[in-house]
């Protein structure tokens, strides 16, 4: 018979090195989220990114840290002051609206958006404005095009002002210099993409560049109580480029958003540490510059004198802002017998096929040989469920050659048993319905609502209520002769 004993010393010894050794080895950390691992894996679990892990060197082996220098006492919190962190305006009131007042000093703000969007011609505006509102200088570093480029484009905006400074640099040093000379109360960085310093490796542009580079400029913006704008790249799936890590530092994330081919632009807080976080301004652009819109509803309605079929007005919520949204429908037969086709624009192509199913289910619509066009009015993306019943009338209006009153909006998310849900915010979906002229509100059964003056709410329970009351509601104001808002 054997017996299994402890092994040797000498393998104990070998043993223990060996995990030694192993727990000296490399680290190795993810360049998108920051985090660490013992081993290289091709796909870092934390973000689910791939080929993101990069090799840092040997971890350091824990220990009890020592007692450093401080940079003020710590005090009672009722004894420190909160002027410091009061919100600067811009002079943009969309810009403004999305920051929660405007730039509070110190703060380093991260403005994301598609080349060609219009950022650097919002930031313009903003340097401007800023310089010429709060007394305080601007300062714009360029490191993608000319000081010469950006003074035609100054001229053609007009934002011109003497205390707008305006300097090309590619070098983190140089930048430095110009804050140090300038001393600006606004420093705007377009882009942090292209700026490099000689204390990381690799070219501008890369990971560690860009964590050196926003570092640097963050410690600056914080200690100079300078409010900071760093222009960022997006990805080709609409992500900011760079290392993740780079919006946990900053303030603020901003995305700028717009079809090129539309002159509408949207500016959408992601991250506020000063306001809320879901707020959005609306911009729009033309040759002479870009401008807000403080009431942006009227861009997304045809205001046509007659209704036609295939339309249908909803009610949006964008942020905090209610935007009134018409959405367009048409049904054609599919041509030599082909598969039907179904095109959405702007809208939630999921959400577009299940009120279609919807539709053929509970309303009798034969749409298995018809090719189904949706979209909406203005270049507004609509995803919310809010408008399925908008979707849903605009497709059986068209299907059925029926229109739907111009001066009636519906509201109501739809379920695969073919009920109207409830949605969030009615009051002021209705308030604004109201403020443009709306008489008749499609609203979902069940909802408390104070009486609107000039607008008469209608309550729908099923898809089914909702058609026969649009129908009934068209053809009632086509009697009496009124047509539109």
């Amino acid at each position: 018979m054997v017996f299994l004993s402890d092994p040797p010393a000498s393998v104990r010894a070998v043993t223990k090195a060996a995990v030694a050794t192993r727990r000296s080895g490399p680290d190795y950390r993810c360049d998108e989220c920051g985090n660490t691992s013992i081993r290289w894996v091709g796909r870092c679990p934390e973000c689910q990114a791939w080929g993101s892990m990069s090799e840092t060197g040997a971890p350091t082996a824990p220990g009890a840290a020592a007692a450093g220098p401080v940079r003020a006492p710590a005090r009672p919190i009722t004894e420190r002051d909160a002027r410091p962190a009061h919100a600067r305006g811009t002079g943009v009131q969309e810009l403004d609206r999305v920051l929660g007042g405007g730039l509070v000093p110190g703060s380093v703000v991260l403005l994301a958006g598609e080349p060609g969007v219009g950022k650097s011609t919002l930031l313009l505006e903003v340097a401007r404005s800023f310089a010429a509102t709060s007394g305080a200088r601007s300062l714009m570093i360029t490191g993608e095009e000319s000081t010469a480029q950006v003074r035609l484009r100054a001229d053609r905006t007009e934002a011109l002002d003497p205390q707008l400074f305006l300097a090309a640099e590619n070098d983190l040093g140089a930048i430095l210099t110009h804050i140090e000379q300038v001393d600006p109360g606004l420093l705007i960085v377009d882009s942090v993409q292209t700026i490099s310093t000689a204390a990381a490796e690799n070219g501008a542009g890369s990971v560690a560049q860009i964590r050196a580079v926003a570092a640097s400029l963050i410690v600056a913006a914080k200690s100079r109580g300078m409010a900071t704008v760093l222009v960022g790249h997006v990805t080709k799936d609409g992500s900011i480029a760079g290392p993740r890590l780079l919006e946990h530092l900053v303030d603020v994330v901003l995305h700028f958003e717009g079809d090129r081919h539309s002159s509408l632009r949207l500016l959408r807080a992601v991250k506020n540490r000063y306001g809320a976080a879901d707020e959005v301004g609306c911009f729009q652009m033309d040759e002479s510059g870009i401008v807000g819109l403080a009431d942006p509803s009227g861009l997304f309605l045809s205001r046509r004198a007659t209704a036609v079929p295939g339309t249908c007005v909803t009610v949006t919520i964008e942020g905090r802002r209610p935007l009134l949204t018409e959405v367009q429908s048409l049904v054609t037969s599919a041509g030599n017998g082909g598969s039907p086709r179904r095109s959405v624009t702007d809208l939630d192509s999921a959400r577009v096929a299940m009120v279609l199913a919807i539709l053929s289910k509970h309303a009798g619509l034969r749409l298995s040989e018809q090719d189904v066009y949706a979209a909406s009015v203005g270049g507004l993306r609509i995803t919310e469920p809010a408008a399925d019943l908008a979707v849903a009338l605009a497709v059986w209006s068209a299907a059925r050659d029926r229109a739907v009153s111009t001066t009636c909006c519906a509201v109501g998310e739809l379920d695969l048993s073919g009920d109207v849900r409830r949605v969030s915010g009615l009051p002021q979906r209705l308030a604004e319905a109201a403020r443009l002229g709306f008489r008749t509100a499609l609203v979902p059964t069940g909802t408390e609502l104070r009486r609107i003056d000039g607008l008469d709410l209608v309550p729908v329970g099923t898809l089914q209520e909702a058609i026969a009351a649009a129908d009934r509601t068209s053809r009632r104001l086509r009697a009496i002769g009124t047509h539109g808002p």
